[in-house]
């Protein structure tokens, strides 16, 4: 199928590497123009310069900024304008023993996941009410549904995104305006790239062999038993964003290589 987003403009936070920077990229080939977000200028500066490599005769607009705060919530606001498609894909995550995560860290987790989406939806969502027209996405992830233990801070605020897609698609609904979550699996983001490195250098093994034991053990359920690669998250998001999505609201949608074992 053939996505065809000319004539719209997508924000996509935390774009400046991983998934987000594959979302900004896939949007960016099916014609929108897209607004990347990062924390800092620079960050946001050598992404673009990135993407433009990839996709030369795309648009790419600048929108640094911590959505984690109010202050960087409203610059990134500022600097977007007025877009068609959100991409709430900004987000944090640690490995930490269940038992000595810090009041600190749940309030990072919930700060940057969570409430950094809802700023920026409760004042692009009207704005695409009242053209008719909209598409809001939250980037969940599987560890919503399977909380790791090893990150419950993170499970726990990649649930509440499913309640926040559940919820404003209802307050939008018949409006033309749609908002649904998409569930990555285990994806091999710059973030999660670097971590298995560091595994493999304090284990003696090779990244090939933490990979492996991951799937064995970490996450067992997994049909393709490989991490996925951001575009093929990328790929699925496109189409949510697509005027031929525009059936589906209110869903997660999942990516997620087979780990759920549920059918929802």
């Amino acid at each position: 199928m053939h996505i065809d987003l000319k004539g719209f403009r997508a924000l996509v936070t935390g774009s400046s590497a991983g998934i987000g920077a594959a979302i900004a990229e896939r949007l960016a080939l099916s014609g929108a123009e897209v607004v990347v977000n990062g924390r800092t200028a620079g960050r946001v500066a050598k992404a673009i310069a990135s993407l433009q490599a990839k996709a030369p005769g795309a648009r790419f607009h600048a929108a640094p900024g911590d959505i984690a705060t109010e202050e960087g919530a409203a610059a990134i606001l500022a600097a977007a304008g007025d877009v068609d498609i959100l991409i709430n894909n900004a987000g944090w995550f640690e490995p930490k023993d269940a038992f000595e995560i810090t009041d600190e860290e749940w309030r990072k987790a919930f700060d940057t996941n969570v409430l950094g989406a809802v700023r920026l939806t409760r004042v692009l969502g009207p704005r695409m009410r009242e053209k008719g027209y909209g598409r809001i996405v939250f980037i969940s992830s599987e560890s919503a549904v399977q909380i790791p233990t090893e990150m419950i801070h993170y499970g726990m605020s990649k649930t509440a995104m499913l309640s926040l897609t559940r919820g404003f698609a209802q307050a939008l609904k018949q409006t033309g305006v749609t908002v649904n979550a998409v569930l990555p699996g285990p994806t091999l983001s710059e973030g999660v790239g670097g971590f298995l490195s560091d595994l493999a250098r304090d284990q003696g093994k090779t990244v090939a062999q933490i990979e492996q034991g991951f799937f064995e053990h970490a996450r067992p359920t997994s049909l393709l038993k490989r991490f996925i690669d951001p575009m093929e998250v990328a790929n699925v998001v496109a189409f949510v964003c697509s005027r031929e999505a525009s059936a589906i609201t209110g869903a997660p949608i999942r990516a997620d290589g087979g780990v759920i074992l549920s059918i929802t």
